[in-house]
């Protein structure tokens, strides 16, 4: 989920990632608000080659994410977490890194209020997909789906999950076991990139993810599972009902449940010479 906030009427692109549940932020506009600099790409190498440790951290620490440009081109670029967005206006003095500071925690507070009260962020999704031109039963499934994650995600972080590359491995093993591909190969099969996977499932694929992220909360309950190792051995079970399911479905009606269709806008038409 992409969104461009305002912080003092400047933009700041930022990236929501659904499976780690995790904002991202532009690293080259943080540093445009910070410093108010004509270049604020060429600062960010300039403070980098003058910060050894910086550079090391970003570096290490900093996805590069696709965010749309002032040319309305997506393009991969340096993006930072709270965590990680804290770290770099240690190396900016500025009198906007307190402020600066102030608006991360409220955007962190809204991401609150809306895990406190899930009708909040689902109204805001609703309408987004609406605005998209999805059914209703598309967006009634893809919400009934997203509560069921949360309930998984919720278990996980009272049991021992911690990072959001344990979230992420965890996810891959429910969704390798239920379709047989992992999450980024049914993406490629989509034909997706920076795309969330589940804003372009069909309601069949919608359906079976749910099943499948729904038997594996129960039966980590049941088995009481803890850390990742006991929440991928759940995961996988769950996965395999709902393996089982699809098998079954598929048999039945000759069609596949998982698919490349996409809601992707068409390519458009090359002119012929």
């Amino acid at each position: 989920m992409e969104e461009i906030k305002l912080f003092e009427q400047r933009s700041v692109r930022s990236h929501y990632d659904e499976e780690t549940e995790t904002w991202y932020f532009s690293l080259v506009d943080v540093v445009a608000i910070l410093t108010d600099s004509a270049n604020p790409t060429d600062y960010l190498k300039k403070i980098r080659k003058r910060d050894e440790s910086l550079h090391s951290y970003i570096g290490t620490n900093c996805p590069q994410v696709a965010m749309m440009t002032e040319s309305g081109k997506k393009r991969k670029t340096l993006a930072g977490n709270v965590e990680h967005i804290f770290r770099l206006i240690q190396s900016i003095p500025s009198p906007k890194a307190e402020p600066f500071k102030q608006w991360l925690a409220q955007v962190g507070y809204q991401r609150l209020q809306e895990i406190q009260d899930p009708s909040q962020s689902l109204d805001r999704a609703r309408e987004n997909w609406q605005k998209m031109g999805r059914s209703e039963k598309w967006i009634q499934q893809r919400m009934t789906g997203q509560e069921t994650r949360n309930k998984l995600t919720d278990y996980w972080k009272e049991n021992g999950v911690e990072t959001p590359k344990d979230f992420a491995t965890l996810t891959n093993i429910i969704h390798q076991e239920w379709t047989g591909l992992s999450v980024q190969k049914h993406k490629d099969l989509k034909g997706l990139k920076s795309q969330n996977l589940r804003d372009h499932m069909s309601e069949a694929e919608l359906l079976f993810t749910a099943l499948a992220e729904l038997s594996t909360r129960q039966i980590a309950e049941v088995q009481q599972a803890q850390g990742v190792q006991g929440n991928a051995n759940a995961g996988k079970q769950g996965g395999k009902i709902a393996k089982n399911a699809r098998e079954e479905l598929e048999a039945k009606t000759g069609k596949s449940v998982v698919t490349g269709e996409n809601f992707l806008p068409p390519e458009p038409k090359k002119l012929k010479k």
